[in-house]
This record gives C-alpha cells, structure tokens and sequence, in this order.
C-alpha cells in the first residue's frame, strides 16, 4: 500500500485552475465546468496515492497528465507531498 501524499496548489496552478473554470461557465456551461472539476478532484485523488501515475513531462522533474484533449497537468514530485505547477492548454506549445 502507498503512502498518500499531501497535495500542495502553487499559486500558478491555482491561477490557471481557477481561469479554465470561469471560461468553461462563460463559454460553454456550469455543468461543463462541474465535470471538469469532478475529473480534476478524481485525478488528484488518485495522484495523492500513486504519484507516478502521470508520465514524466520534457521537463524530466516534472509529471504531465492530460485531462482533457485540450487541458493537461503539470505537477512535481517531492518525498513528502505532491505540487501541482500548472494547468495547460493543449493547443499551444509549452515548455513541460
């Protein structure tokens, strides 16, 4: 059995958490953006209990974890809690 590791929100993840939410209520639904946030919950829920879950990204100290087609995570690893950096669009290139 794993051990569950603490989940810690960087301020950037938060931020760009926080902005698909309100252009998923703006241009698409409420119910659209409830879903999104049921599969965010799930994800890091499982997460917490296998942190390798997710493949590592090109940044090779970071993990990438796609959502959705066009949202992925990008979260790192630490011996004692998870950080989750970012989330990203898809469509646009990116660094991670």
């Amino acid at each position: 059995m794993h051990k569950s590791l603490a989940i810690i929100w960087s301020p950037l993840a938060e931020e760009t958490y926080l902005n698909i939410l309100e252009y998923l209520i703006n241009n698409w639904s409420l119910d659209i953006a409830l879903k999104f946030d049921n599969k965010v919950v799930t994800l890091i829920n499982k997460l917490s209990k296998h942190n390798k879950l997710c493949p590592k990204s090109a940044n090779k100290n970071l993990r990438k974890c796609v959502i959705t087609r066009q949202i992925s995570l990008i979260y790192g690893l630490t011996s004692n809690h998870i950080e989750l950096v970012v989330f990203l669009d898809n469509r646009f290139q990116h660094n991670f």
